[in-house]
């Protein structure tokens, strides 16, 4: 994407691949001139209520349960500085700088609609710590995901007042110490600005934003390497006919079906056992389509709610006018908490039936695959104990699978009796993809092992420069060895998007969209 490239804050319509864009740098977010006046207004109808007199929570009323103390307008400002000091109370790792950004561009999208009542001036101080990368550091524990994510939002906006840290140039350096550095002054925060800076779901939406990019390159992934794995197998390419699938037309069963046929197109491996007595294979060859469509449709769902939520008002109250500010409920995090479940299952499912066909790999039942990928075993454990590595992760993803969003903890002295959890979903959807990640480079190098027995003959173009990139950073083995190294290949592989781009730059471009 252009660099030079102007994305509107609070105009354009945000993507998953956009807010990731800009939050590399690869796109630049700007406020134009119907936005900053859109802005402007919104921040005067906050401050002609602030002088009103009459009662608008969060603008001259305490927070939670001190909804009905009355705060003077003299203190207003006081208050929103407040706000940022005693909800800045998370704890655990901090998250990643990257997922920080993110954060940064969904909040000033998020403000730029206005209906918060921001200042002009803190959002081009956001757009500042974002084009300069001094990233604020925040905690990856603390939001329960309904009062928007409280505690984290607290520890992304400190800088702006000169507390808190960031992450500058490789250090972490204390704000106030970097903006003295850079001859920057803190800010003085308006009325309601603190309320509408950590009232919202960025942190869960972040997450949400990493996991559309992340599961959409494991989905691939997966059909890439089980259709390896069906190759080493001598797995029936008739359950992935067109005709089946049309009469249950799931999308995602329908899009695996279409990728697998694509990576066996014209496979001699295929052709050589065509007439072979086997009738059907187990169900994690035969119903890869049924088990990773599933999944594929978990994932458009992810997608289809994270793009809705990182185009929507999230703050509470919201300003329509300076006669109405309408308390509600946008912060709670249950639309995307459930969607961010549904992912995290969708992702392990990936996994479990991956740790099956390495499984099948190691039995030696296919004509002219060794028992244990390896020739002479007994003296050698041959490939063994990677299918131990797979099954302690599989195992660890079920665990891991128990939705966040079926539980939920009165806070706030009650006033919030139903929260989302929404957070503690979104993080552990990206521990399940990591270990998915593991699984399929185990796969991976499990698959290769298994087609090297069937030379001479070879598979379809795609599946052959697939092997051959393989092949060219990891060696068949026949003897034991420490294998850890070359998993850590065939695992980063998977992870880094290499082991896609060659099926991709295989595949003729009348067909490219099915990668």
């Amino acid at each position: 994407m252009n660099k030079e490239y102007g994305f509107n804050y609070g105009i354009d319509m945000l993507t998953a691949s956009r807010a990731l864009a800009i939050s590399r740098g690869e796109l630049k977010g700007i406020l134009n001139d119907r936005c900053r006046e859109e802005v402007r207004k919104s921040s005067r109808y906050v401050e002609t209520i602030a002088q009103s007199g009459k009662a608008v929570y969060g603008i001259n009323t305490g927070f939670g349960p001190l909804c009905t103390t009355m705060i003077s307008s003299e203190d207003t400002r006081k208050l929103q500085s407040n706000i940022l000091k005693s909800h800045a109370v998370g704890v655990g790792k901090f998250i990643d700088v990257e997922l920080s950004r993110i954060m940064l561009v969904l909040k000033l999208h998020a403000l730029s609609k206005g209906y918060s009542g921001i200042q002009e001036a803190t959002l081009d101080r956001m757009i500042w710590h974002l084009e300069t990368d001094a990233i604020p550091l925040i905690p990856e524990q603390g939001s329960v995901g309904a009062s928007g994510d409280l505690a984290p939002l607290s520890h992304l906006f400190l800088p702006l007042i000169g507390l808190g840290k960031v992450y500058y140039k490789g250090e972490v350096i204390p704000a106030g110490t970097f903006l003295k550095e850079q001859n920057v002054e803190p800010l003085s925060l308006s009325a309601k600005e603190g309320l509408a800076l950590i009232n919202g779901t960025q942190f869960m939406a972040a997450h949400g934003v990493k996991a559309v990019e992340r599961l959409h390159n494991l989905l691939t992934n997966a059909d890439i390497i089980s259709a390896m794995m069906i190759e080493g197998l001598k797995g029936s390419e008739k359950p992935f006919d067109e005709k089946l699938h049309q009469l249950r037309p799931y999308t995602g069963n329908i899009e695996v079906a279409s990728n697998i046929r694509t990576l066996l197109k014209n496979s001699e491996i295929v052709r050589s056992h065509a007439d072979c007595s086997k009738v059907q294979d187990p169900y994690s060859l035969r119903c890869i389509p049924q088990v990773h469509g599933a999944s594929r449709d978990a994932y458009a769902h992810l997608k289809k709610t994270v793009e809705i939520e990182i185009n929507s008002v999230t703050d509470n109250p919201v300003v329509f006018s300076e006669t109405s500010a309408i308390s509600g409920g946008n912060f709670h995090g249950q639309p995307i908490a459930l969607p961010l479940d549904y992912a995290c299952l969708a992702a392990s499912e990936i996994g479990n039936i991956s740790d099956r066909r390495i499984y099948l790999s190691l039995e030696g039942n296919t004509p002219g695959l060794p028992k244990l990928l390896m020739k002479e075993t007994g003296l050698n454990s041959g490939f063994m104990i990677l299918q131990y590595t797979s099954a302690a992760l599989a195992s660890e993803n079920k665990g891991l699978c128990f939705p966040s969003s079926a539980d939920s903890i009165p806070t706030s002295l009650g006033q919030e009796d139903h929260v989302s959890m929404g957070s503690i979903g979104a993080r552990k959807l990206h521990q399940v993809i990591e270990n998915v990640e593991k699984i399929l480079g185990i796969e991976l190098f499990c698959a290769a092992q298994a087609m090297d027995y069937h030379a001479p003959l070879k598979s379809g173009k795609v599946l052959e420069a697939v092997h051959r990139f393989v092949r060219s950073k990891v060696d068949h083995i026949e003897e034991d060895q420490i294998m850890h190294d070359m998993m850590q290949v065939t695992i980063d592989m998977v992870k880094d998007g290499s082991l896609l781009k060659v099926a991709q730059e295989a595949v003729s471009i009348e067909q490219d969209h099915l990668f």
